[in-house]
């Protein structure tokens, strides 16, 4: 049931992931991160999202010790960086990670891009990890369709999410139906557009008809579409406001409005063009 702020998802392989967490992208390391993340936690969030790439993991680490709720009422993501894939340091990397969020073990670790000739060898290192147990699920991040086609003529555990930037302007209906069939849960960052879509003319229409902002109709949408969301902010009202869309449902009129917003338009990174 799409209730409430704890509703999940069962992956693949039975582990549960909330629908809706915390993204913590470009949150400055220290007091902001720390503040935002237990903020999150407080407000009843229970997934955390973040990164090596994001240098703010002790933050996130710190928080979860500070907020009071059990570890394993947690979800937490985080994602090993292009340069470690490159370098064949995965493994060092994940350590490094586990130490900075001061943890014995993450919810789910992402290849966080798809490194040219060095993903299929990274992710042999990630199934290694969730057989130790020391991941409870693995997946990757911005990986189009051909990229977990690849991944998968040579591995052994299927990837169990595909996090990808994913919004309204960007919806990416191919690559979900994809991951659908392939029982790849989908999720999105920047669901919000990196906050180019707030003043949209079709959004805002719909969200006066349901007393709501455009964040919550966003939000709701991808959760009415089976997307994963993880929009990020630092403010305590803005933080409580994105949860709080258990509470009205979009008409199938509103989501048809909303999945023809389509352009293809990507505010991020190419996937297959990037140089970082």
């Amino acid at each position: 049931m799409l209730n409430s702020l704890q509703s999940s998802t069962a992956l693949h392989n039975g582990v549960n992931m909330p629908w809706f967490g915390l993204g913590v992208y470009k949150v400055p390391v220290g007091a902001v991160a720390l503040e935002s993340v237990k903020m999150a936690i407080k407000a009843g969030y229970r997934s955390i999202d973040t990164a090596a790439l994001y240098e703010n993991e002790e933050s996130v680490g710190q928080a979860i010790k500070e907020s009071g709720v059990p570890r394993e009422e947690l979800f937490i993501t985080t994602k090993v960086w292009n340069e470690d894939l490159r370098n064949n340091s995965v493994e060092e990397a994940f350590e490094t990670s586990l130490r900075k969020l001061g943890l014995d073990y993450v919810d789910l670790y992402l290849i966080h891009w798809p490194v040219k000739d060095k993903y299929k060898d990274a992710w042999k290192v990630l199934e290694k990890l969730y057989k130790e147990k020391r991941v409870r699920a693995i997946g990757v991040s911005n990986f189009n369709i051909h990229h977990i086609e690849d991944l998968m003529s040579s591995a052994e555990v299927k990837p169990m999410v595909n996090q990808v930037e994913l919004h309204p302007l960007h919806s990416q209906p191919e690559l979900r139906d994809y991951c659908k069939k392939q029982e790849i849960q989908i999720e999105a960052w920047a669901p919000l557009g990196q906050g180019r879509l707030l003043d949209h003319p079709v959004l805002q229409e719909i969200a006066s008809s349901h007393h709501k902002s455009i964040a919550q109709v966003i939000l709701r949408w991808d959760i009415q579409n089976e997307i994963v969301t993880i929009p990020k902010s630092i403010r305590e009202s803005r933080i409580k406001e994105n949860a709080n869309i258990f509470d009205f449902t979009l008409s199938s009129s509103d989501m048809e409005k909303i999945n023809a917003l389509n352009e293809n338009q990507r505010f991020g990174a190419d996937p297959d063009n990037f140089n970082f």
